[in-house]
């Protein structure tokens, strides 16, 4: 990441590294601090819109499973913060094979020094 200036993007960019870590290092536990009572999750799939999660007991089980997953792991790209916005590309993979990966973003938002929004896109045919 860029050096940031503003402390508002100071806390997005420490929250985005906790969130992020959380999957890099499979411990779904580490999310439990990082989510707000009214965040809100429009999930990658299914297509087109994906599923919407409200509610920080929803979106914990969503982040939490994948988080958990052994067999699966997510590469990060880039992390982008402006303020209280995030930007977060991605590769997640769950086999060895070219096919068995997707490239993606997640377009998140903090309040308060915690994760109120996440919008999830994948590359697709």
């Amino acid at each position: 990441m860029t050096e940031l200036i503003d402390p508002i993007s100071r806390e997005t960019e420490e929250i985005m590294r906790r969130f992020n870590d959380a999957f890099l290092q499979h411990d779904p536990a580490a999310l439990a601090g990082l989510v707000a009572e009214d965040c809100v999750i429009e999930n990658t799939t299914p297509a087109p819109d994906g599923a919407r999660q409200v509610g920080r007991a929803a979106c914990l089980a969503v982040w939490q499973g994948l988080a958990a997953r052994t067999d699966a792991s997510f590469t990060l790209e880039e992390v982008f913060v402006a303020g209280e916005r995030a930007t977060i590309r991605w590769r997640y993979r769950w086999g060895e094979e070219a096919g068995q990966s997707v490239r993606g973003v997640n377009l998140m938002r903090t309040r308060d020094g915690l994760i109120v929004e996440a919008m999830g896109y994948v590359k697709g045919a």
